[in-house]
């Protein structure tokens, strides 16, 4: 007989009959474990592993849940970092997730037994939390929000816009091409660094759809500048659509530039655009919000065919009631929290995984805020440890700058702040 190691390999069943196995057969399902099993087999057949340890590596490489995506956390300093989902959710928006995961009552009035309007509670929420405006709707992301309206407003007639605020949005998708797609054709107006009123004025005519006004959300431009503020834009008869991105719906002290959505209302936009997952909290989704004076534009938007496509799930909807009805959510705690305390929480953790206090600066992100740094603090390690963080069980994401590795808490909840500590610790 021969003594091929690879006889030894254990049958497939029989490693799926290890008791060890049960609960990931429960959480993940037959197929799953089953591909991680045949992964380990063929790594013994390969040599790679001895054929007798086969069900211990099949236990030790089964994942925690079915899905791909694994928690991460955030010490980047930058509180809205794109590659990292944006905003992370408040405890209660999590809850509201979990409550609305099963069958729930987003299209029915339990009380009639009748239909009921979709989202009726997150848009009510909405709109108290704005109460500049006459009408609300909500699409499943910022850019949709937009695309709505230029297709209601103005597919097939032009779309009034300043040079300088055509921007690129992120992983190459550039406004310009989005808006053309609604079939609009722009009206570029003044140049790259100055436009004036006069300029917007003499491009209205019989074909204008609307007039857009975009926060340059993601850059800043200085020097010998000029832009127009939506408060001089009305007049000129046709309707104004303030894209203000980041999705503050009041004034902020610590955002004196950042626009929000109750000042650009009452200044005079007819219609506000904006994301649910950047500066206001919340899941990813597209907000619009209309004048007290464009109640009838918004029902409009929200009975184009369009809007069905481009229709939020009942998660979102959930997630999105709870972050305007619930607590602070965390992304607002992080931009608010005093950077003394943040020197506190980065002594505590240099004393446990050490390396060097250091004062540093952090950033809104998300393409909110652009230019504005937060003071903050954290702690400095090798810049090698950047890549051993991020590789961890418990990965931690850090910034490499001036040659070390930076962990920034101020974008790292204080709740987070021992479970943090033990991932340095594990990867270091």
């Amino acid at each position: 007989m021969s003594d091929d190691p690879r006889r030894r390999v254990p049958r497939t069943d029989s490693v799926l009959a290890d008791a060890r196995l049960e609960p990931a057969l429960a959480t993940l399902g037959r197929a799953r474990v089953k591909e991680i099993v045949l992964a380990a087999q063929g790594r013994a057949r390969a040599g790679e592993i001895a054929p007798e340890a086969v069900p211990d590596e099949v236990v030790a490489t089964l994942p925690a849940n079915a899905a791909s995506l694994r928690p991460v956390l955030n010490a980047t300093g930058v509180l809205l970092h794109t590659n990292l989902g944006r905003a992370p959710l408040s405890s209660a928006a999590r809850d509201a997730l979990d409550a609305a995961a099963g069958t729930t009552d987003v299209e029915l009035d339990l009380a009639t037994g009748g239909r009921g309007r979709r989202g009726a509670g997150a848009l009510a929420a909405l709109a108290a939390a704005v109460p500049d405006a006459g009408g609300v709707h909500v699409t499943n992301n910022g850019a949709a929000a937009l695309i709505l309206a230029a297709t209601a407003l103005a597919a097939g007639r032009e779309i009034v816009i300043a040079r300088g605020e055509m921007v690129e949005i992120g992983d190459g998708f550039r406004l310009p091409d989005l808006l053309e797609s609604t079939g609009a054709r722009l009206r570029e107006v003044g140049t790259t660094n100055r436009v004036h009123r006069a300029d917007y004025a003499d491009a209205v005519g019989p074909d204008t759809g609307m007039i857009l006004k975009v926060h340059p959300s993601n850059f800043v431009v200085t020097g010998f500048t000029s832009s127009v503020p939506v408060g001089e834009l009305g007049g000129l008869g046709v309707p104004v659509v303030s894209d203000i991105g980041s999705g503050l719906l009041a004034p902020h002290p610590l955002l004196p530039a950042e626009p929000d959505a109750a000042s650009e209302l009452r200044a005079g936009a007819d219609l506000v655009t904006a994301s649910g997952d950047k500066l206001l909290g919340g899941p990813q989704a597209g907000l619009l919000l209309g004048s007290k004076d464009s109640a009838d534009l918004v029902h409009r938007l929200r009975r184009h065919p369009l809007a069905r496509a481009l229709r939020v799930d009942k998660l979102t909807l959930a997630a999105l009631e709870a972050t305007l009805r619930g607590p602070t959510p965390p992304v607002r705690a992080m931009l608010e929290v005093d950077v003394a305390e943040l020197r506190v929480r980065a002594e505590e953790l240099a004393a446990r995984v050490g390396g060097i206090v250091v004062d540093c600066a952090a950033q809104v992100g998300g393409g909110g805020a652009p230019g504005v740094e937060l003071p903050s603090a954290g702690v400095a390690l090798p810049a090698t440890a950047a890549e051993a963080l991020r590789a961890g069980a418990d990965p931690v994401v850090a910034r490499v700058e001036q040659g070390r590795c930076v962990v920034d808490l101020r974008s790292v909840p204080p709740e987070a702040d021992d479970r943090l500590a033990d991932a340095i610790v594990r990867a270091l």
